[in-house]
Formats: structure tokens, sequence, C-alpha cells
């Protein structure tokens, strides 16, 4: 065991604090790292302050890790001590199941999330990446590309793999007609991706102020969703929509953009439920809603190549770890372009 520094929440209306606690001993299959960089993810702040009702407190965030390898156990070969790595949204999984065989772990039943998930090592809870280290299964560790800035790839665990997956899966590519809806840290990702996938991309956003940003990420067209009669003109015009807002709202607005067998994918997770959508606004047109929750090892990694070989990085705001209850503040009334990063080296000195 080694004694770790990290923030942690008490309890959902009290602020993180500072928090010691025991990471296990690296086991031969285990990597130890040293964290560089943690993304802030607005799941963090639904966990910390248990929006989603299923909070282990204390609870450590964290699940946007780049960091570099202290130490490895005798049967991993994938990494050495002195590599840059990542690390995700994932720690591990049952690795038998169908979804594991078909390297699609997100959607193992047995999967352990980075944070606040059962830790069968310890018997505790898992502790995410708002502190100095972390012990982690090599099958889960990521190789980062030299090529990009390490702080600003951190977001990519997390906010590029949950928009790269969806894009993927519905073989968005030349010729695809793409929107996204919302412009934060999701969104604008999945702007640079689309784009760099070759896709005509459009943001609809409720902020006209977001348009210059946009277009800077790729978008080809600007929509503001409040305005009825620039809506209307995009009706029916979309292959794919990945929704990414984190709170309730209207998705019929959204549906009516889709073409015949279009696609609108949520990947934001509100508080509270969507409204539900009309049925005729499906059936007429063969639409369809759809979900999709990050990817497995395998599509991560491909992610992080492709951003290395595209120049892809998430545009971010360095804090230090003792900011973090101002920057989840900041959060909640979008202040924020677009991912918060803590430099943990600022925890370090604490």
């Amino acid at each position: 065991m080694s004694r770790t520094a990290g923030f942690a929440a008490h309890g959902p209306t009290s602020p993180l604090v500072p928090y010691e606690f025991d990471r296990r001993t690296p086991g031969a299959r285990d990597v130890q790292i040293d964290i560089l960089f943690c993304g802030v993810c607005h799941s963090d702040l639904h966990t910390a302050r248990n929006e989603w009702g299923a909070t282990v407190y204390p609870a450590i965030p964290g699940h946007e890790i780049v960091g570099l390898v202290r130490h490895v156990g005798d049967a991993v070969t994938s990494v050495k001590a002195g590599d840059v790595v990542g690390v995700g949204c994932l720690v591990d999984s049952c690795r038998t199941c169908a979804s594991c065989r078909e390297h699609l772990e997100q959607y193992c039943d047995g999967m352990i999330q980075t944070y606040n998930s059962p830790d069968a090592h310890t018997g505790g809870t898992t502790y995410g990446g708002y502190s100095t280290s972390i012990v982690v299964d090599e099958a889960f560790v990521l190789r980062m590309p030299a090529t990009l800035d390490l702080a600003a790839a951190a977001p990519l665990l997390c906010a590029g793999i949950t928009t790269y997956s969806p894009l993927r899966h519905w073989n968005v590519g030349t010729g695809s007609t793409v929107g996204i809806v919302g412009l934060g840290g999701l969104g604008h990702m999945g702007l640079k991706l689309a784009h760099a996938m070759g896709a005509d991309t459009t943001l609809f956003t409720t902020s006209p102020s977001k348009a210059a940003d946009a277009t800077r990420f790729g978008a080809d067209a600007v929509v503001i969703s409040t305005d009825a009669q620039a809506m209307a003109a995009h009706a029916g015009r979309f292959d794919f929509i990945i929704d990414t807002v984190s709170a309730q709202h209207d998705l019929d607005t959204y549906l009516s953009m889709l073409k015949r067998d279009g696609t609108l994918c949520l990947v934001g997770a509100p508080e509270f439920p969507h409204p539900s959508p009309s049925v005729f606004n499906l059936i007429f047109r063969r639409r369809q809603i759809a979900g999709s929750l990050v990817g497995g090892i395998r599509e991560t990694q491909e992610m992080l190549d492709f951003c290395g070989a595209h120049g892809i990085v998430c545009d971010i705001e360095t804090i230090r770890m003792q900011d973090i209850n101002a920057a989840y503040e900041r959060m909640l009334k979008s202040d924020v372009k677009y991912r918060f990063v803590i430099d943990m080296a600022s925890l370090a000195r604490a």
C-alpha cells in the first residue's frame, strides 16, 4: 500500500477537501502512475453531489488522467517506467462476457469505473484522478501520442471518446451531415472530430456568442436553436445528431432535424429525464433515438491515435487542485472554455 494525497467529497453538499488514502501495492500486471493532469468532467460534479443517487462517500472523482509510469509489475509488457500514459473512465471489466470479447468493455455488466465503483482489489470503492497517483491493470492503460500537449489531451479520455465512439459506430465520414447540440466540453470535441472525419458539421446552440468558436472548431454552420425560422430551414437535413446537453430539454426539436432513418444520439446525462418525445416524429421518418457510453479500450486507443495524427486536443483552462470547488460552480454557469484540467503538481505542493 502507498499513502496517496487527493481531494474528496464527503457528502452531497460539502466541498471537496484534502484527503489521504491508500493505493494498493502494484501486482504483477499492474501499472503505478504518477498523475500529471486530470480533466474535470460534469460527471465528476454529478457524482460529488450525488445527483445520480449512487455516490459512495468519500468520493474522489477524476477519469481524464494523464501521467508518468513510475513502476510496472513483472508481467507487464505494454508500458515501462517513464512512459506517458492515460487512464480513462474504466479500470477493469469481467473480460469474458460478449461485450468484453468484442472490445466493448464499457457495456460490460461487471465494468469497473475509475471512481465510485466497487474495488475488487481493496474491497472498498475506486478512487479517481483527483490524486497524486493511481494503480491500474495494464489492460486499461492507454498510450498517449507524443505529439499532443498533455494537459489539453487529458479530456480526450472522456470528452474525446464520448463523442468519437458514436461518430465511428454510426459510420460518420465524408458526405455525412452531422449536427452537434451544445458547445461545451463534449460538444466542442464532437465538432473537432466530426470535421476531421470529413463530415458537413453544424452546431446547434442557444448562444449566438459561441458562433466564432464553433467555426474555429470546424463547424460549417451554426444554428441558434431558439430561432424557429433558422431551425425550420434545417429540418430533415441531418444523417446524425449528437446531443451533448446534460440538462433536461425537448428532444422533438432535434428529431425534426433528421432525415428519414436519421439518428439522434444522446451522450449528455441530465439529472432529470427529458420530456417524452412525440411518437409521430419518430414513426413518420423511421428516425431513432439512441445513446452511447464512452468507448472500449481498443476504440479509446484508436481515438487517441486519430487525435495525434490530426493534432486534435481539448480547449482547456488549467487550474490548481485547490480551486476545484470554484471550478464546479463555474461549470454550473457554463463559465469554462471548454474543459477545466487540474495540474496535479499543485496538490503535490500543497
